[in-house]
């Protein structure tokens, strides 16, 4: 007898092997609590008050296309610039070979959510179609935290612009002092301790200006970064 085809093609397992024979109940496939989801997952987040900064990590799958690419930059730039709301703000960013960081101002954990959600919606089919490949291309659960404090937020704030100079130190390659890196939004942060060379500047800033206070002033009683500083480990 042929088997009845289904309306969605599944992976065969163990589980799914196990049909009901129509004269009990019982397991179903796809019955019950869904064990997983096709969006950015909400749950068992950490809650975000808008008063908070979030530093934000969001990874590629593996053996992926380098980011560090003007082409794939400006699809990323362009899906930056178009995220901001009045609720959701990222306001310093870098561009790594295989991930984002982010610092996000967001009104709480939903709206940091949905503001990944809809920025996944403006990147991954236009990265997908310049890489010219289909299927998933970050993983689904980006890595948040809260910064609560003026000195983490200082030391997000150093980790995410200067993160290119933390790889490479780990490969003993050193930049110029005064060098910044042109995958961030290091040209445009005005808290730099020196003066920034106008040549160093991208065509456009797409980051959003803070709001909170201790993105636009707490972090400074730290003092201001300088351009060579190499952040800490992940």
């Amino acid at each position: 007898m042929a088997n009845k085809q289904r309306a969605t093609p599944t992976q065969l397992t163990f589980d799914n092997t196990r049909k009901p024979d129509g004269k009990h109940g019982g397991w179903r496939p796809g019955a019950g609590r869904p064990k997983g989801r096709t969006s950015v997952p909400h749950e068992e987040r950490e809650e975000f008050p808008a008063r908070y900064p979030i530093l934000v990590t969001w990874r590629l799958q593996a053996e992926l296309p380098s980011l560090r690419h003007a082409r794939y930059a400006e699809v990323i730039l362009d899906g930056i610039a178009a995220s901001h709301t009045s609720t959701f703000r990222i306001t310093d960013y870098s561009i790594q070979t295989n991930h984002l960081h982010f610092a996000i101002e967001a009104q709480d954990a939903v709206v940091l959510a949905d503001g990944m959600q809809s920025l996944a919606g403006r990147i991954v089919h236009r990265l997908n179609r310049a890489m010219r490949r289909t299927g998933p291309l970050f993983d689904e659960r980006y890595h948040s935290r809260s910064l609560r404090t003026p000195r983490e937020v200082k030391n997000a704030l150093r980790y995410v612009i200067n993160n290119v100079r933390h790889h490479a130190a780990d490969k003993h390659i050193f930049f110029h002092p005064d060098w910044i890196d042109p995958f961030s939004s290091g040209a445009w942060f005005d808290g730099w301790r020196g003066a920034l060379d106008p040549h160093t500047a991208p065509v456009r800033r797409v980051a959003a200006d803070p709001h909170t206070w201790l993105r636009r002033v707490g972090w400074r009683r730290w003092g201001l970064l300088d351009f060579g500083e190499i952040p800490g480990g992940d």
